[in-house]
This record gives structure tokens, sequence and C-alpha cells, in this order.
């Protein structure tokens, strides 16, 4: 088991402040809540997270009930980007 020595900061792009804007608050504060803590301690494992591989290789996903969050990791800068969150249904099209 790895313990990382410290947290990594959480960076919204401008498709995600879209999408954020139109999603339900009760799942965007879980989120907040529940999710970003969990990427700052360690954004690469746990329970619901995924790396995702062939054409979407080097993002990662959080799956949140029917919903994935799908986001980078840039290990020199120390940030997770967090880049789209969508529905279970249009998430890998």
């Amino acid at each position: 088991m790895t313990i990382l020595l410290f947290e990594f900061k959480i960076a919204e792009t401008k498709t995600f402040e879209k999408v954020k804007k139109k999603t339900d608050r009760k799942l965007y504060q879980k989120i907040v809540n529940v999710v970003y803590p969990q990427l700052r301690n360690n954004p690469y494992f746990g329970a619901n997270i995924r790396k995702l591989k062939g054409e979407f290789e080097g993002f990662y996903r959080y799956r949140i009930g029917s919903y994935r969050l799908f986001y980078l990791i840039d290990d020199e800068k120390v940030i997770v980007f967090v880049i789209d969150l969508k529905h279970r249904k249009d998430a890998y099209k």
C-alpha cells in the first residue's frame, strides 16, 4: 500500500463547470463532500476508481451511482483535473 505524503488539488475544467450548472444539487454536493476528499488523498486507487483504456487511456473515472466523473491527474503539479460528468448510458460514447 502506497501512502501519499501530499494532497492533490482539485481543478474543475470549463467543460465540467458547464455540466455542473445543469447537475442536480444533491449530486454535486456528494461530489464535493465525498468524491473530492477521496481524490485529494489518492486519485489512483479506490473502490469506485478505474483507469480507462483504449481511446480514453490516461483518463480515470469515478463511479457515482449511475453517473461517471472523468478526470486526469498531473503528478508534477499535484492536481486532479475534473473533466466531465456523464450518465452511465452516455459516458463512453
